[in-house]
């Protein structure tokens, strides 16, 4: 039964909906993993098993009543702990939030129960999704399931190291400077940012307001396709969200990449890259032009601007949403987290603005020279080899452990000033066992091309379907 566990998601909806296997037998194996890795690797808070079950026992009774199945009927997930469900624990990794218990329910969660899928557990994450590593002060850190020592990678820790491990077949994350292509890369799985609007943050803790995004965190490319058309689309209850019409991803998924134009930036995102990624990026290209894309390398334009307004916009968004706390209570925050948010109510308002009110020109601008010359780009999701959490924690570690854990998204943030869409994929491993991350990334709205294009790359690659060693001897 264990082997169910290591289905991808599709594979998993797929097979309950034909009669193949049950809801009930995914989630037995799930949890067979769960019990077995959890100890070591953290990712879980809480969970829900009885409601599990009986949720398991009823999507098997609609498949045997020949209902009509949503398309990811019956597959148990677990969620990143910062999607509301209305009674249900949503700490957001506080110590604040230890027993919050939201009256709403985040629209993509209606969304996917109403596709079919169910929840089992809340998952560790950065406190208040405000670290790239996998830290939490509150919780425990999450180890990564590939070598136990180092970072999953955050602020959607728990999500990448659930569906890494084999107890979760899909984790929602958030992505606010690369919350969820970070833990993609740090554990070996596919995660997708979409557009900045593209899916509805009703009910969602925020973080950073112009920056915020909802992704999936899966094994598969394709399955971030399925999930994305499920939770796409606009939300009167957002009204932030784009009424953009949603494609149906998985099926303009055919895998031809001919004529395709991928660019591969010379400045910014190769800075201090370590040799083993750059080497696992460019046999990662050699993949995608046997496919018919051809490369070229340029300089990308208005780095600095991006980068600094982009730093700008989400320190200046994040302190007002936490004023009263850190009035009140500011002993309960980590100590990095006071760190990152104390500057931010010094910044002025005229900065705040210049930053924001220049986002759409510098969009403009980079777009207009960029996608005219390439379709794609492509760069190391995370440009070194991992770090260790010791080599990271920047509340007990030496002067310069600062400097690792900024490191570890600057190759993320970027895109989330940008709004553009990118996508994550397992590419290789470092020299301590830990994967690498390929990101690829695309123009507005454009979350079909490069779930293609690493759809593509994942036909002619086995590295997403490849699992940690912590898994060995495993039985369900």
């Amino acid at each position: 039964m264990n082997a169910l566990a290591d289905l991808s998601l599709i594979q998993a909806a797929d097979m309950v909906a034909s009669g193949q296997t049950t809801s009930v037998e995914l989630l037995h194996a799930c949890w067979a993993n769960l019990d077995a890795v959890n100890p070591r690797v953290n990712a879980v808070i809480w969970q829900e098993r009885e409601a599990a079950e009986a949720a398991a026992r009823v999507a098997d009774q609609a498949v045997r009543d020949k209902r009509t199945l949503g398309p990811l009927h019956g597959v148990p997930m677990a969620h990143k702990d910062m999607y509301y469900q209305a009674g249900k624990l949503s700490t957001c990794g506080s110590a604040l939030r230890r027993d919050y218990r939201p009256a709403v329910t985040a629209t993509v969660i209606s969304r996917l129960a109403a596709a079919g899928a169910y929840t089992f557990a809340g998952l560790n994450m950065a406190e208040f999704a405000q670290n790239p590593t996998g830290h939490n002060k509150t919780f425990g850190d999450c180890h990564n399931p590939w070598n136990l020592p180092y970072i999953t990678g955050g602020s959607s820790s728990g999500s990448g190291a659930s569906v890494a491990a084999r107890f979760n077949y899909m984790a929602l994350g958030s992505d606010t400077g690369g919350s969820i292509r970070l833990p993609a890369s740090a554990c070996g799985v596919t995660g997708l940012k979409p557009t900045q609007t593209r899916v509805s943050r009703y009910g969602v803790m925020p973080l950073s307001f112009s920056h915020d995004n909802v992704g999936p965190l899966t094994r598969t490319a394709r399955d971030c396709a399925r999930v994305l058309r499920v939770m796409a689309g606009h939300d009167p209850l957002d009204t932030t969200s784009s009424r953009e019409p949603v494609p149906d991803y998985e099926a303009a998924m055919n895998g031809d990449l001919r004529g395709l134009r991928i660019g591969v930036p010379t400045n910014y995102f190769l800075d201090g890259a370590d040799a083993p990624v750059l080497a696992a990026m460019e046999a990662a290209l050699q993949v995608l032009v046997a496919r018919g894309a051809t490369v070229s390398r340029f300089e990308l334009p208005l780095m600095d601007a991006i980068t600094a307004y982009g730093g700008i916009v989400s320190r200046a968004e994040a302190a007002p949403i936490h004023a009263e706390w850190m009035r009140t209570q500011p002993q309960a925050y980590g100590q990095h987290i006071s760190g990152r948010m104390y500057p931010g109510y010094a910044i002025p308002a005229a900065y705040y603005i210049e930053s924001l009110s220049r986002r759409g020109p510098v969009l403009k601008g980079f777009a207009a020279e960029v996608f005219a010359k390439v379709d794609v780009l492509v760069t190391p999701t995370i440009r070194t080899c991992l770090p260790t959490l010791a080599e990271t924690d920047i509340d007990h570690g030496p002067p310069g452990t600062e400097h690792k854990f900024m490191a570890v998204s600057a190759n993320t943030r970027p895109f989330n000033y940008l709004g553009l869409p990118a996508i994550s994929v397992p590419c290789g491993y470092d020299p301590n066992g830990c994967p690498i991350g390929l990101q690829i990334a695309g123009r507005p709205f454009a979350e079909g091309r490069i779930l293609n294009v690493a759809g593509a790359y994942q036909a002619d690659t086995n590295w997403h379907a490849e699992k940690p060693a912590i898994l060995d001897g495993v039985a369900a």
